[in-house]
């Protein structure tokens, strides 16, 4: 063994049984995003900032010593989530905006590769990797009738790839994820062996949440989907709106997030919903006023916590009734998912802002801003202060596909904020499309 790895080695021993076994996307299978901090209410100084070469969607995943992140460099890295310090980093042949798991020294995750992976997670050494069909964004000719009418184009806001889950009471240790060739897979967690395959009909960017026995996900087909987890029979199926003109491509984005027998999931067709878990029946759904619901809901006491893109809100429900409780206007999309510890929730919006918003007021209790943000705020953002497409895009013919990307990559200077914080040990933290992995203490 050579005196690196030694080092790592003892690093992980020295750190084990401290920290929690395992880390998943928005702090576990069901998605809840509540973490187990309770005494911080506000952000805090810059303990460390780790630089990529490229934009980080991916949400971090902290376990033991480091912090696991995906770059859209092609990257996985891993962080000494202490020092900020590189670890290991594994190239794949993709960008990777996937969210890793982590559980018993293996990292999970997958890439615009078309394959998924298992790593070591001391050494990021391969231990197995699996083929999907492909992965690609999802798009089409003309997009929400943009021109030239006979392009192909990319969805500028399809940000993430399906991340993976593990099903910890499974005895051969399952692991599912979703993949842009329309299936949710199940493999063995151990081998990468293929267990079994659902198919949909459109890509599935979703991460599935598994809750109760069953895997909860949405597709690009607008159906959200309930399977056994066991043998991948449809349980049953949802479907959602369908508005061509406006959206397009009005499909599926959000992850779901599962608690006290219901399921929650935001849709492109403008509206969130709350089903019952068991039988797909709708609870109740909220009216976003035309807007996307891209995030992952976060449940605690009796509360769904969410963000809306066009709107720029972030919102607090009643999780039995549908009543908004909670409202804070921000200054762009939101398309991070709300972590929640104690009485606070951690999130970022797209003008490069990481805010921490009181659950009970909806009161704005800290303000971090990107180093993207701070550079590039009063070039790119309109006099308000705010993200505005028609801002940029003045003087220019906004029907043209080329004027969105050209706006999009202006707004991507400020450090959007589009991935998840992860929150452990009074430390928060987030990756942002200025391509830094940020740590921020809490207060």
């Amino acid at each position: 063994m050579s005196k690196y790895l030694l080092v790592l080695t003892l690093l992980w021993a020295n750190f084990a049984g401290a920290q929690p076994e395992g880390a998943m996307f928005m702090a576990s299978a069901a998605h809840q995003g509540v973490y187990r901090a309770t005494n911080y209410t506000s952000l805090g100084d810059v303990k460390w900032k780790f630089r990529t070469r490229g934009k980080i969607f991916s949400s971090a995943a902290v376990c033991r010593h480091a912090v696991y992140v995906g770059s859209e460099d092609g990257n996985l890295y891993a962080v000494n989530k202490t020092t900020g310090e590189l670890l290991w980093k594994f190239k794949t042949g993709g960008a990777v905006h996937s969210s890793p798991a982590v559980y018993k020294n293996v990292v999970y995750f997958g890439s615009y590769d078309g394959f998924y992976y298992a790593l070591d997670a001391v050494t990021g050494e391969l231990k197995w990797k699996f083929k999907t069909g492909g992965e690609k964004k999802v798009g089409s000719k003309g997009l929400w009738t943009m021109k030239p009418d006979e392009m192909y184009m990319d969805d500028l806001y399809d940000f993430f790839l399906s991340s993976p889950v593990l099903n910890l009471n499974d005895k051969d240790l399952t692991i599912y994820f979703g993949s842009s060739d329309g299936n949710l897979y199940a493999l063995n967690a151990l081998t990468g062996k293929k267990k079994w395959a659902f198919k949909t009909g459109g890509l599935v960017h979703t991460s599935p949440a598994l809750y109760r026995g069953r895997i909860y996900f949405g597709s690009w087909d607008r159906f959200f989907y309930a399977i056994d987890a066991k043998t991948g029979k449809l349980q049953w199926k949802f479907e959602t709106g369908n508005q061509p003109v406006y959206h397009v491509l009005e499909g599926i984005q959000a992850s779901a997030a599962c608690a006290d027998g219901r399921v929650y999931f935001g849709s492109r067709d403008g509206y969130f919903y709350a089903l019952d878990a068991a039988t797909g029946k709708t609870a109740w759904k909220y009216a976003a006023d035309n807007s996307w619901v891209l995030t992952t809901a976060a449940v605690k006491d009796g509360m769904v916590y969410l963000g809306t893109s066009d709107t720029y809100l972030f919102l607090g429900f009643d999780a039995e009734t549908g009543r908004e409780k909670v409202r804070y206007k921000t200054n762009g999309y939101v398309y991070s998912s709300p972590a929640i510890a104690g009485k606070t929730a951690y999130f970022g919006d797209f003008s490069g802002n990481l805010c921490a918003v009181d659950l009970g007021r909806g009161k704005l209790m800290g303000k971090f801003s990107t180093a993207g943000r701070s550079q590039n705020a009063a070039e790119v953002l309109n006099p308000a202060g705010d993200v505005d497409f028609n801002y940029l895009a003045k003087g220019k013919d906004v029907s043209l596909y080329a004027t969105s990307v050209e706006a999009m990559n202006k707004l991507y200077t400020l450090g959007s904020i589009v991935s998840s914080p992860a929150i452990n040990n009074g430390v928060i933290y987030f990756g942002s499309a200025d391509g830094y992995l940020y740590a921020l203490n809490l207060k």
